[in-house]
């Protein structure tokens, strides 16, 4: 098998060089890089990776944690994560948990044996505190306001969005109003129930418990809250839903029972995707994209800088008018 040595030869440059042109290395004239790969591709050389990584300290990957692939809200920040790692010449590695504390555990330890060269934690079920410890062993950037902890991080600020929401029903006239959320009890639900329950008192009212609904993440959960609404006595005039896909599955199914989206129920969504712009859904938006272009140029700062300072960044929310929300007389 050919070597650095051999192919230096061959091509009539030094060593350094070629292990520049074979480490992209941006100085090296244009002449000198076609003539060691014109070698390289005679040889058919190819570098024993595991050594290049020994020898930089570093892997050129970063882990991805999210709970699971396939939903538009995570899959979202893909596209701004994808761009900035091809920017910087790094790979991405995803560990889809469906929230198994054991699979995310699996992620962190990759971490700790040097095996990905930072973490970038979406949603996770463990506690902070196990993080922490594993933060010693490389950078770790977790979508989610890590507050005091020693844990850089990038956050949209879900109370104020939550209470802007809100605040727009109220001053069409809604009093009665439901929510919809995905994990009942993680700290982001956390927030935005607080939000809920303070919009609501400043009007004398409280959250009904029968108009709330959590696990909620695509059409048929959607579908499925539409059939307890009609089967309530007394049902809201409104809904803050968590996501377009089950404020999708809202109005499919509600245009079966007769609840029509605004005539009967006024909805307005927290995700603005494409879908809320093409259902006409008033929508509580937030950059995803830029989230995750934000996460990778953090996690990348501090795997070339260690000595970096934690970073705590939040992001503002975008609200858009459509015809989801009906005023009330």
């Amino acid at each position: 098998m050919a070597n650095i040595k051999q192919i230096a030869e061959l091509s009539g440059v030094s060593v350094t060089t070629v292990s520049r042109v074979l480490n992209n290395h941006p100085y090296v004239s244009r002449e000198k890089r076609e003539a060691v790969l014109e070698v390289v591709r005679r040889l058919n050389y190819s570098q024993n990776v595991n050594a290049v990584h020994l020898v930089r300290g570093r892997t050129q990957m970063i882990g991805i944690l999210l709970p699971y692939m396939n939903q538009p809200f995570f899959s979202s920040f893909m596209k701004g994560l994808a761009d900035e790692a091809l920017k910087h010449q790094y790979n991405l590695i995803f560990f889809q948990s469906d929230y198994r504390e054991q699979e995310e555990l699996r992620a962190m330890d990759m971490l700790k044996m040097k095996q990905i060269d930072g973490l970038i934690i979406v949603s996770k079920a463990v506690p902070w505190h196990v993080v922490e410890e594993y933060a010693a062993y490389g950078p770790i950037v977790a979508f989610e306001d890590t507050g005091e902890q020693a844990i850089s991080s990038v956050s949209f600020d879900h109370y104020n969005s939550y209470m802007h929401a809100l605040n727009y029903f109220i001053q069409r006239g809604h009093r009665h109003i439901g929510l919809t959320l995905a994990r009942e009890h993680s700290f982001n639900s956390g927030i935005r129930k607080r939000a809920f329950r303070d919009a609501l008192e400043r009007i004398g009212e409280h959250p009904r418990q029968e108009w709330m609904f959590y696990q909620c993440y695509d059409i048929s959960k959607g579908a499925e809250v539409i059939r307890s609404l009609a089967g309530l006595k007394e049902r809201p005039t409104a809904m803050l839903v968590s996501g377009d896909e089950i404020a999708a599955g809202m109005m499919l199914e509600g245009r079966r029972l007769g609840i029509r989206v605004p005539d009967e129920l006024s909805i307005i969504s927290c995700e603005n995707l494409p879908l809320a712009d093409a259902l006409e859904l008033t929508a509580l938006g937030h950059r995803n994209e830029e989230a995750g272009s934000l996460m990778f140029q953090v996690c990348y700062r501090k795997i070339i800088n260690p000595a970096e300072e934690t970073e705590k960044h939040k992001l503002p929310f975008q609200f858009v008018e459509r015809a989801s929300v009906k005023l009330m007389e």
